[in-house]
């Protein structure tokens, strides 16, 4: 029993270093969320931005696919709002206005309706976060967006995007670090799925699409060696120039 006490003593001092090295490193890092400057210098900063990553080009890009961050396959159907969703051993295909679809758990469907509801919700969150890391700028003026200006110390101003409705996490936060031409080079992150504040990351390894819009890559975390990277980017406007000889989506919209 003096054993059990002396191990569970060790844990207890184990479990207070670490909350005390997390409550430092929250007290540290933790920025507040910056007031910004609504107006017309706000909107003009925006729209600079949006027309950096070339927006319209976005816009009429039909199928795109990526990996994110090593784990997460998809295949996107811009035009339906179709999503195929591919991690571990599952499959979603997924209409993601309605969060349904069908699953596959190695390429067997899944026809237990409490499990393949559980897998179909996770393949949803998934691409909603993963969709929105993939080229969040032409969210900007997205219905419940807010924009404001951010002047530093410097005079440097940078451009404060706030979310009152959408997504998972309604209320999140990012303020844009842009280039001189518009590109972002970083954003810092409010986010309720981050428990500190001004989380900034970069935004490099820009690539250009054949229909002309930029996707940056490549999000290193500042102060690590952290990089958050998206990878097997492809975009065509049929699946045939995608590289699939039917619609992967057919089981949804038959």
């Amino acid at each position: 029993m003096k054993k059990v006490f002396k191990v569970l003593k060790v844990i207890g001092y184990i479990l207070l270093v670490l909350i005390v090295l997390l409550c430092g490193a929250y007290f540290r890092f933790n920025e507040k969320l910056p007031v910004g400057q609504s107006g017309e210098k706000a909107e003009a900063l925006a729209t600079k931005m949006v027309q950096a990553v070339n927006k319209t080009a976005w816009d009429s890009t039909a199928i795109i696919g990526w990996t994110y961050h090593g784990p997460h396959v998809y295949i996107w159907d811009k035009k339906r709002n179709l999503a195929r969703v591919k991690w571990e051993n599952n499959v979603a295909f997924i209409n993601v206005a309605t969060a349904s679809g069908k699953v596959f758990e190695n390429n067997v469907e899944i026809t237990d309706a409490s499990k393949s509801a559980k897998l179909i919700k996770n393949a949803h969150e998934f691409f909603i976060n993963d969709a929105f890391w993939l080229n969040p700028v032409v969210k900007a003026f997205d219905e419940g967006t807010t924009r404001s200006l951010v002047t530093r110390a410097d005079g440097k101003e940078d451009l404060l995007v706030s979310y009152t409705s959408g997504g998972l996490t309604p209320g999140d936060a990012y303020l844009w670090i842009l280039g001189e031409n518009g590109l972002p080079t970083s954003w810092k992150l409010w986010a309720g799925i981050v428990p500190i504040g001004g989380v900034e990351t970069s935004w490099e390894a820009w690539t250009t699409l054949p229909t002309g819009a930029k996707i940056a890559t490549s999000h290193k975390l500042k102060g690590t060696n952290m990089i958050i990277p998206i990878t097997d980017l492809k975009s065509a406007n049929t699946f045939k120039e995608f590289g699939l000889m039917d619609d992967p989506f057919a089981l949804l919209v038959q």
